[in-house]
């Protein structure tokens, strides 16, 4: 009888200890409250750009119903048009008119930081951006066409940030066509400075420092 306590004691100690390391633990959010990804992955990115009648189901993760990103006739001419042009190239009007289009899109904003008063991606950020290119030539993307948006936050004059943003989408751009080789025609880069702030009430915060990318349109009418 002795004995047999003992073993009990043994696992109810084990079980105990088992409760208590895992009380201890915590994973790691997938995103903030914002809609900001933080450590994002390359599935994180999927999830958030595929058409709504292809999102892969995944489960612990819910993803907010958009609307249907197949283009209409006014959409589809706007994004031919800018197909292939220089970030310096849109006017404003366009800029605009991309903007207005992207937000029904299925879309995603990445945290990517870059040197000080530069284009040069960070080490730290750099991740994040090779989990884009992976996540843009997987099957439930490759051939769509993308905006690659610019965002600044409010230090500094208009056209300084404007500027700067265009340069920071023009160097994720190159990344990705350098490195995945994917079609430099399949993105389409913009910057709005600090026109957009996505944290208007804190227009220094980190979040209105970001890179959006939006799924302009599906493969199947990417190529029309």
């Amino acid at each position: 009888m002795k004995s047999a306590a003992k073993g009990l004691t043994a696992i109810l100690s084990i079980i105990t200890l088992g409760i208590t390391l895992g009380a201890t633990l915590s994973l790691p959010a997938f995103a903030g409250d914002d809609g900001n990804s933080k450590n994002v992955t390359e599935d994180d990115i999927v999830r958030a750009l595929a058409p709504p009648a292809k999102k892969p189901l995944t489960r612990g993760l819910s993803i907010a119903p958009q609307a249907d990103p197949a283009p209409n006739a006014a959409e589809t001419k706007l994004i031919q048009s800018v197909r292939g042009r220089s970030t310096r190239s849109l006017s404003s009007t366009e800029r605009e008119e991309i903007a207005s289009v992207a937000k029904d899109k299925p879309n995603i904003d990445l945290e990517i930081t870059f040197d000080y008063n530069s284009a040069n991606i960070s080490a730290k950020s750099m991740p994040s951006v090779q989990a884009l290119g992976r996540a843009l030539t997987s099957p439930d993307l490759k051939g769509s066409t993308f905006v690659v948006a610019g965002h600044t936050d409010a230090a500094g004059g208009e056209t300084y940030n404007q500027d700067l943003s265009e340069r920071r989408a023009d160097a994720i751009k190159r990344y990705l066509v350098d490195k995945y080789s994917i079609s430099a025609t399949d993105l389409v880069t913009v910057g709005y400075g600090k026109s957009k702030l996505k944290n208007p009430s804190q227009p220094m915060a980190e979040a209105n420092r970001r890179v959006q990318v939006v799924n302009m349109e599906n493969k199947t009418t990417a190529s029309k």
